[in-house]
């Protein structure tokens, strides 16, 4: 058994790409290295151990980790004298112990469901002195990274996961391959930790899964998530988010949930990835483009105002012109407040990558930069009629670009900036949320001035 006391004193930092679910992990790594001892710092050159939680669903991802980890060769040694790099998530999970082809200074990889083992991981590297990489990918009776410590970033806000994996498939997709079949956590697991987590002063709770539509049918043989809602509700928790959402599965009770629990947010991430119903084949997306409309009509009749956004895809294998035109009408009807738009990136082990296509790049290019355009003019259709009015926003913190602007988010995700009050601390307003008078409507953001004490 490795000496997790050999870590205490060591200083640490952690690095997350990806998606909210690696945000998560990140914070229980950054949790179980607290319970050993260790200290967190700001950058990785003072830190003795490094750990990368990376992604993989694009291959940008991958460039970045190699790159950043590479990188840390040329910092100058920690006090210590020696230097730890752990890689843990989805790459780590995809290619084990052949990462150190990429990354030669790496000495622990970690998968997904290995979250547990880093601490004795990190000791064994440490004792062996750098001669290996030490690996653990097994997803063998592992338990969920849920019930391991966690370090929040943030004491208002809490990612709770309440599944893992992803039974769909989808053509273009390696999540289902790296972190495995669909897993939900225990119902009463869910709300107990929701329920604690709101007595230790948590306003905002994100309830995660790569589909959490389906949650509960691979325990209870059906689908509970309206239910688990609607109990995560009764917590008393201000505000709830939920991500990420799959249009097939989106049942009419989830929407009455939403509906009629208030603390729901108005805001629903829903991916569409293609407005073109042969694409949508092609990717395995198991649902027209009718279908998509439809729930859309559904969830704008059941919760009026609801802010819409989405993930789409631009230049899948085989997608033509008009695929691409259904696509912009699709974006246009829906009127999405925003969206995550990408260009098609090939992933090796899906089976789209298989996929020949003789789409010219600049094609492809020019699709992704009109697509852009409509979703810049549809965000900032969706922010004008919040000008002159008042929103309440949960305020995060000072703003980078300047520490006398409050950022803050309101019930449909939009970012809000306001001036900090003169005399007042930045520090004094995270957490709490604050009624703000729009005096600018942007395309990205509301502009306004702080109406009312913070609460």
């Amino acid at each position: 058994m490795a000496r997790v006391g050999e870590l205490v004193g060591k200083t640490y930092f952690v690095r997350t790409f990806g998606c909210q679910m690696n945000l998560h992990d990140s914070e229980r790594v950054a949790g179980l290295l607290d319970d050993c001892g260790c200290v967190a710092v700001q950058g990785p050159d003072e830190a003795d151990i490094v750990v990368f939680m990376t992604c993989s669903v694009r291959e940008k991802a991958d460039t970045h980790l190699f790159g950043e980890a590479s990188n840390l060769v040329r910092l100058p040694r920690p006090p210590s004298g020696r230097r730890v790099v752990a890689v843990g998530g989805c790459i780590a999970q995809r290619d084990g112990d052949r990462l150190r082809e990429h990354i030669p200074n790496v000495d622990v990889v970690f998968g997904t469901s290995a979250l547990a083992s880093v601490p004795a991981l990190l000791v064994e590297a440490l004792e062996e002195g750098g001669g290996r990489v030490h690996v653990d990918t097994s997803e063998e009776g592992r338990g969920f990274s849920a019930e391991l410590p966690s370090h929040r970033e943030q004491d208002f806000h809490a990612w709770v996961p309440i599944m893992t994996g992803c039974d769909n498939f989808c053509t273009y997709c390696i999540v289902p391959h790296v972190r495995g079949r669909e897993r939900s956590r225990a119902f009463e697991r869910v709300v107990d930790e929701c329920a604690r987590l709101v007595a230790d002063g948590v306003r905002e709770i994100t309830l995660l899964g790569q589909n959490v539509n389906s949650y509960g049918r691979d325990l209870y043989g059906e689908p509970r998530f309206a239910e688990l809602l609607q109990a995560v509700g009764e917590t008393g928790v201000e505000r709830i988010r939920f991500t990420s959402s799959n249009p097939k599965d989106l049942s009419a009770e989830t929407i009455a949930a939403m509906a009629g629990t208030p603390n729901v947010m108005p805001h629903l991430h829903l991916a569409v990835q293609s407005g073109s119903t042969r694409i949508l084949k092609a990717m395995n997306r198991s649902y027209t483009r009718e279908g998509y409309l439809d729930v859309i009509r559904d969830i704008k009749a059941a919760i009026p105002g609801i802010a819409l956004s989405t993930d789409i895809i631009v230049g899948f294998p085989g997608e033509t012109e008009e695929d691409f035109l259904d696509t912009l009408s699709l974006v246009e009807e829906v009127g999405f407040a925003s969206a995550y738009t990408f260009i098609y990136s090939r992933r090796p082990g899906t089976p789209a990558a298989r996929i020949t296509d003789d789409t010219p790049r600049e094609v492809i290019q020019g699709r992704f930069d009109r697509l852009a355009s409509l979703v810049e003019r549809l965000a900032h259709e969706a922010n004008v009629p919040y000008q002159g009015s008042r929103v309440e926003a949960l305020i995060e913190g000072a703003s980078k670009k300047d520490d006398r602007v409050l950022v803050g988010h309101s019930p449909h995700n939009q970012t809000v900036l306001l001036d900090l009050p003169e005399g007042s601390h930045a520090g004094d307003f995270v957490g709490t949320l604050c009624d703000v008078h729009v005096t600018e409507a942007r395309t990205w953001y509301l502009r306004g001035e702080l109406a009312g004490l913070p609460r």
